[in-house]
């Protein structure tokens, strides 16, 4: 009796956790580097954004092969007989292949001062915003999965791309005045979409059933709660938008406070929405 005894383990593991947030940033710098074209102000951050983008994308590339029991299967996914239409990951591969040559050619362009870089800046934003979008919708689909079965999941993973990466925006910026008080905007906004997202979650998943009431319990107490409530929503989220409304928040200290706080909050907060729902399993 007991002899045999299955331990559940958790199917993600917490390197996608440092992919989400890998990602995030380069979504997001991504996109503020498109919309240099448009706004004059974020022109300093064009060509930095660009280059962090894509060295950060060669990152999350690296922690996703890793991740895998046969890295050399990434290859398959460059062969379209291999590609299965009906699954998320196909689109999610061909979202981050596609993104990769965009940015790339929009960054040769853009050295070499070609006109065409404006327009493969904005094919590559909008790619760029896709790699959130598929990432929610990846654990959107997990309908037993408490907190992951929600359609805001794709929607909160676009405001946490756009928090972190105007954050590394907002550092690149330096001391430029007119790029940082832009910037702030974005880190407010995008701020406080997250919090409103996150408080709908916990409202829908603290009343709903057993499995969810469970999950509540296990990402608001123990050392889960201080990653999830303590450092991501408070530390991470509360704080920085408090910090920000207030007067330090328009001075360069504050900002670059922020910009830290939200880089924190961000990483602790996917973090926790990834490994969080997933303790449940392990329990029983």
């Amino acid at each position: 009796m007991g002899d045999y005894v299955w331990f559940h383990d958790v199917s993600w593991h917490a390197a996608y956790a440092i992919y989400f947030f890998v990602v995030g940033i380069v979504a997001g710098l991504s996109f503020l580097s498109y919309l240099s074209w448009h706004h004059e102000a974020l022109v300093p951050i064009r060509e930095k954004a660009a280059y962090v983008s894509v060295v950060l994308l060669g990152v999350g590339g690296v922690l996703l092969i890793g991740d895998l029991s046969q890295p050399l299967r990434f290859l398959n996914v460059l062969n379209p007989a291999y590609l299965n239409f009906s699954s998320p990951l196909a689109w999610g591969s061909l979202n981050i292949l596609s993104f990769g040559a965009a940015l790339v050619a929009y960054i040769w362009f853009m050295k070499q001062g070609d006109d065409k870089a404006k327009l493969l800046g904005m094919i590559a934003g909008l790619l760029a915003m896709g790699l959130p979008i598929y990432t929610g919708f990846d654990l959107t689909v997990h309908q037993s999965r408490p907190v992951w079965n929600t359609p805001v999941m794709p929607v909160l993973f676009v405001a946490l791309a756009m928090a972190s990466g105007s954050a590394v925006a907002s550092l690149m910026a330096g001391g430029d005045a007119a790029a940082q008080k832009m910037l702030r905007q974005f880190m407010l906004w995008s701020a406080a979409a997250v919090g409103v997202i996150l408080v709908s979650i916990l409202g829908t998943t603290n009343y709903g059933g057993t499995a969810q009431e469970l999950s509540f319990v296990i990402m608001t107490s123990g050392t889960m709660g201080l990653i999830f409530v303590g450092i991501g929503i408070l530390a991470g989220t509360a704080a920085p938008i408090a910090l920000m409304l207030a007067p330090v928040g328009r001075q360069p200290i504050g900002l670059m406070l922020s910009a830290l706080l939200l880089l924190v909050g961000s990483a602790a907060l996917r973090y926790a929405l990834l490994m969080g729902p997933q303790q449940l399993q392990t329990l029983y």
